[in-house]
């Protein structure tokens, strides 16, 4: 199954809020499901953003799947959730990249140009808060996200974001599900896709 089919089964078996097809629609729509996830690391390819969000989801059900989590944190949170968080955590990577190209020397010496990405940022709103700002558009009245959802998704860079780092350790202490996707994320980053 490839990473676009299996999105749209883990997104339609799971998430059933109110505005919930309108943004599958969007994302139909947008280049979600063509677009790179980084210009030059994880899944710098065409279809790595639905590869990526894909691989987030799943180190994400592990993790919340430990013993640990669920009896010592408390960490029990539902289908939809999980689904949320980790499927549409990146959607501010909608529209960010742009095909290029750029020079590099090959094993001769001689330069040659070679395909990248580079960001053309239509919407600059930040990181992980675009992600909520996009998500909040669609999903609405008892569907929108709830408030450990929205930390989860702004917050999920954890302390490789540019965020103040004081601010970054209470949105841990007190919305343990913004720790376990930056671990999931993180994890699916490094491990999972690593650098191309």
């Amino acid at each position: 199954m490839s990473a676009r089919d299996e999105f749209i089964e883990l997104y339609t078996t799971h998430i059933h809020r109110e505005g919930a097809d309108r943004l599958l629609d969007y994302l139909k729509k947008s280049d979600f499901f063509r677009a790179p996830s980084s210009t030059r690391f994880h899944g710098s390819h065409e279809g790595g953003l639905v590869e990526h969000s894909v691989n987030v989801y799943h180190c994400l059900k592990d993790y919340l799947a430990r013993p640990r989590t669920r009896e010592l944190y408390h960490m029990d949170y539902s289908e939809e959730t999980i689904a949320i968080v980790s499927l549409l955590h990146d959607l501010c990577k909608i529209d960010f990249y742009q095909a290029s190209t750029r020079n590099v020397k090959n094993d001769a010496g001689v330069w040659e140009k070679v395909p990248c990405y580079t960001i053309d940022d239509k919407l600059p709103y930040g990181h992980g808060e675009k992600s909520v700002y996009i998500i909040s558009g669609f999903l609405y009245g008892d569907g929108r996200l709830s408030r450990e959802e929205a930390f989860a998704i702004r917050y999920h860079m954890g302390f490789s974001g540019i965020e103040d780092k004081n601010t970054v350790g209470r949105v841990f202490e007190q919305y343990p599900l913004a720790f376990a996707l930056s671990v999931a994320d993180m994890e699916a980053s490094y491990y999972l896709e690593g650098t191309n």
